[in-house]
């Protein structure tokens, strides 16, 4: 099955550069044919990218959104039919709207050995406002329909314009991840595992500590439905603050649900994406003040990967113990806290991530 990958951005944005980049790194060992659609009469890249050994197919009579169902769903069928590949990258017009191009793959991929595998958009730090300003709906609509966001030019432009493009993105999409991380940091690996949708902190958290086959969290020692025994959740801390009886008549019979409760009964999370910096004793002293300071809420789980000066600061909480420690570079720092009545306002104070 081939695997289809959509790399959509305005000129000047840094794709070649990314794709150069993923075809040593990512895509090492796979067929890869590029599927170049320029705006005008001559594909530039073509040369360029010649050297890295794949296939390069140029439609310039036109922008892909020009023509959907004729030249470029053949033009589809052909590759695959021709070179039978294990990755088609398309590189769509600067201009076009990446909707237009994730459907027009949708329309054909039922023809094909194929499948969509993932949409990105790059938008270039320093220009993000000038972009969404002057090209209104077609810089909105690549932002809104990507499944992913790489932030580029993020190694020269200053922190402010970082974060004021960061807002501008998040605000027209609010779940794809946002890379800030200069891509040169980051391996090829981890930019496709970010691209085809990685997890949240939040969901990685609540998969440690909620039963994956009925969704519920349990208290120490306490088994479920589904017969799972789940010692090694929350060993050794007192979660009292979660016990309430539920009575439930039916008929004849009181269920007394005192073992677990429901996720959401149980938890709220705080979390943010932050591109400050941070060093590990502040780190530390945070995750201390969390751990003595009860006017922050009951602290369950605390986890994080946040940008140090010149290294990547991972650290992971549970009541009574913490650990900071070096690690490789993430897409962008994330934090996340999971309790119960937590005090949003003051996580956000504490971590400088308001």
């Amino acid at each position: 099955m081939t695997k289809i990958d959509i790399i959509s951005g305005f000129l000047g944005a840094g794709k070649t550069t990314f794709i150069k980049k993923m075809l040593k790194e990512a895509f090492k060992g796979e067929q890869v044919v590029l599927i170049e659609n320029e705006f005008g009469e001559i594909g530039i890249d073509g040369g360029f990218l010649k050297e890295s050994g794949i296939e390069i197919r140029e439609m310039n009579s036109g922008c892909i959104c020009c023509s959907l169902v004729g030249d470029f769903g053949e033009s589809l069928k052909e590759v695959v039919d021709t070179y039978h590949p294990d990755r088609i990258i398309i590189e769509p017009s600067g201009v076009g709207k990446l909707s237009d191009v994730i459907k027009a793959v949708q329309d054909v991929q039922g023809e094909l050995d194929a499948q969509l595998n993932s949409f990105t958009t790059m938008v270039d730090a320093t220009k993000c406002r000038i972009y969404k300003n002057n090209f209104g709906e077609f810089f909105s609509n690549q932002v809104e329909y990507a499944g992913a966001i790489i932030l580029s030019r993020t190694d020269k432009a200053k922190p402010e314009k970082i974060e004021e493009s960061y807002q501008i993105l998040r605000e027209l999409n609010q779940k794809a991840p946002i890379i800030t991380t200069p891509i040169e940091q980051l391996t090829g690996e981890k930019l496709l595992e970010t691209m085809e949708g990685s997890k949240s902190l939040e969901e990685e958290l609540l998969a440690e500590i909620i039963c994956p086959e009925c969704g519920k969290h349990h208290e120490h020692g306490g088994t479920c439905g589904c017969g799972h025994d789940h010692d090694h959740h929350c060993e050794g801390h007192s979660h009292e603050h979660h016990h309430e009886e539920h009575e439930h008549h039916h008929g004849e019979h009181d269920h007394h649900h005192e073992e677990y409760h429901h996720a959401d009964e149980v938890f709220s999370s705080w979390g943010r994406e932050t591109i400050r910096k941070y060093t590990k004793d502040e780190i530390g002293d945070i995750l201390t003040t969390l751990e003595k300071d009860e006017s922050f809420g009951v602290i369950l789980r605390a986890k994080g990967i946040v940008a140090g000066d010149g290294e990547w600061i991972y650290f992971d909480m549970v009541p009574g113990e913490h650990e900071v420690r070096s690690g490789a570079a993430e897409y962008t720092g994330r934090i996340c806290v999971i309790g119960s009545k937590l005090n949003e306002a003051k996580l956000a104070e504490l971590f400088k991530a308001e």
